[in-house]
This record gives C-alpha cells, structure tokens and sequence, in this order.
C-alpha cells in the first residue's frame, strides 16, 4: 500500500511539473504580447490519512493555476493616438463585435491595454474583435451623470463618417464703449460691430450689432441702444436692448440695468440673454451687472476687446484624440474639436478573480466582485495613456529559471515512479 502511494505521489509530480511547464511556455509564448498576463502555477500537498498503520501514505500534491491580472507590464509610446495604456489602477472597457453584433447589446469585458483604429462602420475596434466603450457626450460636450455601478449609458465608441456642421449656439462678447459719446453736447454717432456665425448646416452668417448712444440735453445718460441684426433673415432685428451703465464709485463703467425691446430678458446675475436667429438660439454674454468683463463704458474710445464663440463650418473628421481623463474628441479640418464620449477606468476588488479570454481582454465574475465606472485620475484610479501600449507581464529570465526547476523536479518524479518500479521488480522476483 505505502509502496503504490509512492507511486501516485510521483504520477501526480510529474503531472504538476507538466502543467506547470505548460504555463511557462504559454508566458514565453506571449513575452511579446501587448496586455499579456502571466500565469503563475502553484503546488499544494495532498494529506492522507493513513489510518490506525504507523506506515505514511504519500498524498502527491495538487496544483492551482492563477492568471495574475493585477500585475502589468512597463508602458511603451507608439505612433498612434487611439493606442491607449493605463497608468495606474482601472482596466479599459471594451465589448466583443460578434456578440454586439449577434445582440445589440454590449457585454462588459476588460483590458489594460489596447490598438484602436475606425473600421468600416465609424466603430473603434481593435484588430482582435473588440469595440472599446464610452459614455456619450451631450450637444455641448459634458457627460451626462450616467450610473457607476452598471453599464448602463455604456456604448461603443461610433464616430459619424459623414461631414458634419456645428452651429454657433454661444457667443461671449467683451467691448468698451465711450463714455464722452453720452455726455451732452455729443454728435450721436453710432458704434457698429458684425459677428460672424454658423447655421445648422454649417453657411458663414453674420449678426450686425449697432451701438447707438443716447445724448441728453445736459449732463451724461450712460445710455446705449442696442440693436442687432441677423443677415440670414435679410436684416431683421433679432435684439434690441437699452443698456445703462453705472457711473457710482468703485462700480463706474459697468452694466447697471438692460432693457429689452426685442429678444429675451436680460439675466443680470450671468448677464446672458437670448436672441433667435433663423438657425436656431445663440446665448449671448455681455457680462453680469456691476461685474468687470464684459460690455463697460470707460473714456473716450470705442476698443472691442475680445470676442469668443462655439461653432464651425461644415468639415470632415480628420483625427481621434484621447486626453488623459478618457475624453474622446474629434478633430476636423476645419480646426474644431468636438468631445463625443467619455471613456471610464473600471475598478474591482479582486482583479485575479476575472477569466481570461481572447485578446488580452478578460471578463468580470462573481469572484471579481462588483465593479465601479470611474473617471480616469479619480478614487484609485489613473490616466488614460494616449499614444502608449502596456508590454508583456513576462519576465523572459524569471520563465527560464522556473522552467530549470520545473524540469529538475520532474526528472526527480520520473526517478521515484522507477525508484517504485525497482522495489516492485524485486519485491516479485522473492517468489522465485
């Protein structure tokens, strides 16, 4: 009986040995693979009872392979801007095409590392079959709040082949007027300034805006009409506002109060208004009441100061970038950039406890445990590494080491399975 533990003690050496062989050459395999995760094979003694005999019964061992997901390699740059690496803590969250394909729905799976190019269909997928995913942006560029705790929101990056136009929908107006022009005795001569915006389907159109003072029999007004045109609709008026300004110590030259004739009412606490043209609705800004920034009348001399949009003409999309807080933006020949999604870093509490699939790419399981959706550079996680790749886990020398061991310990499980075979021969040849 001790003798035929022997024997299965050694059988189930050289089947450890072998499986553990089997896992090395798999990491060797791989040392050039990109997000590659090497696996690591541990023995664990078997114990049998032997009974109310004093002989010992050999129990052999038992093995566990482990994938080591928590251990990445070192991040190389590339030449590619959706090449994406993480620096830190969070793994990237990419869906499979066939099964997108086959459902309509993305299953949630996840890599540390990943080649993205725009395919046929405006997807950005890797070479090996797999979309990678984002929250997408609203009009103006912000992220929804979407849910953290599911992939609920969670769609394949998609990006429109077609051309595309941007209208103007914001306007931030900074300008002087001359005080000396609402003093009386002035000549009344207007202050013209034109806005160049675009419409809904990306055509150069143009608000006038008239700056008119109001001059008073005696003394100062600090009065201006405002009036403003759009050429799209042949010169209508689309806002005509009577802006007094302040004229008291320490707030002199800003906007005290605006009085709307056309357009909508003028907010003095973010001192936007609203005015329709036949695009659609742009917010103008021409600052809040009794604050420095936007429209003043200060001296003697009309000085436009500065003057900021949203909006483009029609382009086509020439590049993808990927900044280091995941925001996927568009980038098109007209010189504009458009931010479309958002992509998360996932976070787990056990990232050994995901299985492997194809591609580097792996998939969450109840030993896992629940996953969170972070903002990249938030809780624990990193940066999202645009123009980068993550290298191999495997340490070339490390695998060769462990491959001298493991095939010492084998030979020494071959040489006890004879060792028993030896004892058996001649525990056979006493009969004789």
């Amino acid at each position: 009986m001790t003798i035929s533990s022997s024997l299965n003690a050694g059988v189930s050496g050289l089947s450890g040995n072998a499986s553990r062989l089997s896992a090395i050459s798999d990491n060797i395999a791989n040392s050039s693979t990109y997000g590659y995760r090497r696996v690591e094979t541990d023995f664990t003694a078997l114990v049998m009872s032997s009974g109310k005999q004093k002989a010992y019964t050999a129990g052999g061992t038992a093995i566990d392979n482990l994938r080591l997901i928590d251990e990445g390699g070192a991040i190389v740059s590339t030449s590619n801007a959706t090449d994406l690496a993480i620096d830190g803590i969070g793994m990237l969250p990419v869906t499979s095409q066939a099964q997108f394909a086959a459902t309509g729905e993305p299953e949630l799976l996840l890599t540390a590392t990943g080649s993205y190019r725009i395919d046929e269909h405006g997807f950005l997928a890797s070479k090996k079959g797999y979309y990678l995913m984002g929250w997408p942006a609203a009009l103006d560029g912000s992220i929804p709040p979407y849910p953290r705790d599911t992939i609920n929101g969670l769609e394949p990056i998609q990006f429109s082949l077609s051309l595309t136009a941007d209208p103007t929908t914001s306007v931030d107006v900074a300008l002087n007027l001359p005080a000396t022009a609402t003093q009386a005795g002035a000549p009344g001569d207007a202050e013209y300034l034109e806005i160049e915006y675009f419409d809904n389907v990306g055509i150069s159109q143009s608000i006038s805006i008239t700056f008119t003072p109001t001059v008073p029999a005696t003394g100062i007004s600090n009065e201006w009409q405002m009036v403003m045109t759009d050429s799209a609709q042949g010169g209508a008026v689309v806002g005509d506002y009577l802006i007094t300004f302040d004229n008291t110590t320490g707030s002199g030259g800003t906007i005290s109060t605006v009085a709307e004739t056309t357009g909508t009412a003028y907010d003095p606490a973010t001192g936007v208004f609203v005015v329709t043209v036949a695009g659609g609705v742009i917010e103008f800004d021409i600052g809040a009441a009794g604050e420095t920034g936007g429209l003043s009348q200060l001296g003697d001399s009309f000085a436009p100061i500065s003057i900021s949009k949203d909006g483009s003409s029609v382009g086509n999309m020439v590049s993808v970038e990927v900044d280091e807080n995941g925001y996927v933006s568009a980038v098109y020949d007209s010189g504009q950039s458009q931010v479309l999604y958002q992509i998360p870093l996932v976070d787990l509490p056990n990232y050994n406890g995901m299985s492997a699939v194809d591609g580097s790419t792996f998939r969450p399981t109840t030993q896992s445990g629940s996953f969170f959706l972070w903002d990249a550079g938030d809780g624990p996680t990193g940066s999202v590494k645009s123009f980068a790749r993550q290298e191999s886990a495997t340490d070339i020398a490390q695998e060769l080491t462990d491959m001298i061991r493991t095939q010492r310990a084998y030979s020494s499980n071959a040489k006890v399975i004879q060792t028993v075979d030896e004892m058996l021969q001649e525990t056979t040849n006493m009969k004789r």
